[in-house]
């Protein structure tokens, strides 16, 4: 049976009020900041509001609630906002707890220039700069906005890295996506390397019609010892800049 609760209603309001000083003094007590990911922050601030409202604690919303009774539930151990893997291995770890409403200082800063630079990538409101290219580069999946920004930013110099096809030259010549450097085909792969021999050091970015050949090459470069290699998820298919044909 799913308990039903109310977020409009006076009780869940106030109570969210006292989750929002809970959530403050955890940040204050160990120097955590909070996720710059606001809906992020709102929606486990919610969960905690109704499990207090539920089982009179503020158990973390992300894992199940194990047993009927208050009894049971202390016994299952169940997570208890702040938890101890959060504060012991997750945040010391990882920078975030598993539900990223607690962060590093550092972690915070990162997530929010990562979220920036995704919002620039997107809309195309102005070019990217040194640093937010660099952020990108450290993904290990592109969707086509980004690639398209990328490309934009490697035109004025913000960035480098070649762009390698990995289908077949009859899908090359009918269209690939302007300002790739290299032809790499999947069936010749290790033949047709050697165009990129001595550039292990510089990014390269892949793609192929629907991003599956390109991923089975990403991890042949990587284990080649290429530093860093990105992908096209979805490949070409679901690029929408500009693409050239011929020779």
């Amino acid at each position: 049976m799913i308990t039903k609760i109310d977020m409009n209603s006076p009780e869940f309001l106030a109570e969210f009020e006292k989750t929002e000083t809970f959530t403050d003094k955890v940040c204050e007590q160990f120097g955590f900041a909070y996720t710059p990911l606001t809906e992020v922050k709102e929606s486990i601030q919610q969960g905690l509001t109704r499990n207090k409202l539920i089982y009179g604690k503020r158990y973390c919303p992300c894992f199940m609630v194990i047993g009927s009774t208050p009894e049971e539930q202390a016994k299952a151990d169940n997570r208890l906002c702040p938890c101890t893997p959060a504060l012991t291995v997750e945040i010391p770890q990882k920078g975030k707890c598993h539900c990223t409403i607690f962060c590093t200082p550092e972690h915070a800063r990162e997530l929010a220039q990562e979220e920036n630079t995704e919002e620039v990538a997107h809309t195309h409101t102005r070019g990217l700069s040194k640093e937010e290219c660099e952020v990108l580069m450290k993904k290990e999946q592109l969707d086509g906005s980004e690639l398209e920004a990328l490309l934009e930013a490697r035109e004025q110099g913000c960035v480098k890295f070649n762009l390698v096809d990995t289908r077949e030259w009859m899908e090359w010549i009918g269209n690939r996506i302007k300002g790739t450097d290299f032809l790499i085909p999947t069936t010749s792969f290790h033949n047709a390397m050697e165009q990129l021999n001595g550039k292990e050091n510089t990014p390269v970015i892949l793609y192929c019609y629907s991003g599956s050949r390109s991923a089975y090459c990403q991890r042949i470069l990587k284990h080649m010892g290429f530093k860093t290699v990105l992908n096209l998820e979805y490949g070409i298919m679901a690029y929408d800049g500009e693409t050239q044909s011929g020779e």
